[in-house]
Parts: C-alpha cells; sequence; structure tokens
C-alpha cells in the first residue's frame, strides 16, 4: 500500500512540473490537455489501487471473471460485424441438413434435394406452403389446404380445367397467385391451379413459376434457381 502512495505521489508531482512550466506546453501538449492527463493519470492510480486493496485476495478470480466478459464482449461485437456472412453460413449448413431448407447468395437460390426429389420450403400469398419440384407440371399447382393457407376464396372457384394426374384425369381451378416466393426470389401474379379435394397430396412448383426465372438447373442433388436481377 506505501508502495502505491509513493507511485501516486509522484505521478502527482510530475503532472503539477509539467502543467507548471512557463510556457504552458509540453510535448505539443497545451497545459489544459496536461491537466486533463494529470487527472486520468492519477485517477486510474487510484481506482487500480482500490482494486487492488480490494479484490487483492480475490486478484485471480476477477481478473478471470474480467478476461470473460471481454471476451463475450468482443465476440458480440464480431458477430454483429459480420452477422451477414454468419446468416449466410447458417442458411448453408441448414441446406445441408434439412431438405428443403432454402440458402440463398445474392439472386441464387440453393436447395438440397432428398431422395431424387426436392422439397421446397415456398411461400404463397406470405404463407408458408411445402411444394416438391415438378418440372413436367405446367403450372404451380395447389392443394385444398394451401389454398386455403394463401387466402384463397375456396367456395366460388371454378374448376374448368381438365389435368392429368397420378390417379388420372380430372379438374382444376385456375387462379392467379399474387406472390410466390422461395428465400429471396420473389414472383408475382404467378398462374396457378387449385386442385380437387383429395386429388392431390403435396403442392407442386411447376413450369408457371420455373419459367419466370433468369435459369433452373439441378447439380446432382443440389437444385439452383437464379432469380432475374
Amino acid at each position: 500500500m506505501q508502495r502505491l502512495l509513493w507511485l501516486l505521489l509522484t505521478v502527482l508531482a510530475a503532472a503539477l512540473i509539467l502543467v507548471t512550466r512557463e510556457d504552458g506546453s509540453f510535448a505539443g501538449l497545451r497545459r489544459i490537455d496536461l491537466a486533463s492527463l494529470a487527472v486520468n493519470a492519477i485517477l486510474i492510480v487510484v481506482v487500480g489501487s482500490f482494486v487492488l486493496v480490494r479484490f487483492r485476495d480475490r486478484l485471480t478470480s476477477a481478473l478471470a471473471s474480467a478476461l470473460i466478459w471481454v471476451t463475450i464482449a468482443l465476440l458480440l461485437v464480431v458477430g454483429y460485424a459480420y452477422r451477414f456472412e454468419l446468416q449466410d453460413v447458417a442458411d448453408r449448413v441448414f441446406a445441408e441438413l434439412v431438405p428443403g431448407h432454402v440458402s440463398t447468395r445474392g439472386h441464387t437460390v440453393e436447395i438440397v434435394g432428398s431422395s431424387g426429389g426436392f422439397s421446397i420450403a415456398a411461400q404463397v400469398n406470405g404463407a408458408r406452403v411445402p411444394m416438391a419440384l415438378d418440372t413436367g407440371a405446367s403450372s404451380v399447382v395447389l392443394t385444398q389446404d394451401a389454398a386455403k393457407a394463401a387466402g384463397l376464396p375456396l367456395e366460388v372457384l371454378a374448376y374448368t380445367v381438365t389435368v392429368d394426374t397420378a390417379n388420372g384425369r380430372a379438374r382444376a381451378a385456375p387462379v392467379t397467385l399474387d406472390r410466390v416466393a422461395v428465400g429471396g426470389i420473389v414472383e408475382r401474379s404467378v398462374p396457378a391451379l387449385i386442385a380437387p379435394p383429395g386429388q392431390l397430396r403435396e403442392s407442386l412448383l411447376g413450369m408457371s413459376f420455373l419459367k419466370r426465372l433468369d435459369s433452373w438447373e439441378v447439380r446432382g442433388d443440389r437444385l439452383l434457381l437464379r432469380g432475374n436481377p
């Protein structure tokens, strides 16, 4: 404690000498800057002395706790600074682990397939609608449940279009969807069909959506969709 006191007095004396020079400056600092520097130095010494005295029996524990909080703060700063890059990495990891998860990079959407097919988490009029990729379907086709979730008026639909299904020929109702989105790709006013009850187990992402894209392709177990710039 006596050493800390002598150190405090030395710093104070040096500060007084610097401040009271005739030209009022030292190393390019004005007198007011020197006074401020001296006060700050004294405060650091006083606070440091208090900390050492207060935590002399627990100094190691205090330093460890301070290091943990500093590390947490740095991680938060780094995470915020690289939040967009980390989101992209997370999307790609989810795309690998969860079939149908959409990973978006710029205008390109990537989807990892499963069992030779592609299940896609799309959005129709803001509602989440699982779809299967079907390049043989001339249009987007929705099940009754998907159409209801998308807010379409099922009670006034007219089933006037003949379509071929796995169960044979059936009639579907033509509609225009306000918005169809797959990841960052959004298309508006998309022609679609509503399958009659019991005729379709899963909604289909067909050519009325795909043909609007800049391009699309299948590479192995990956589906790549490129939206228009």
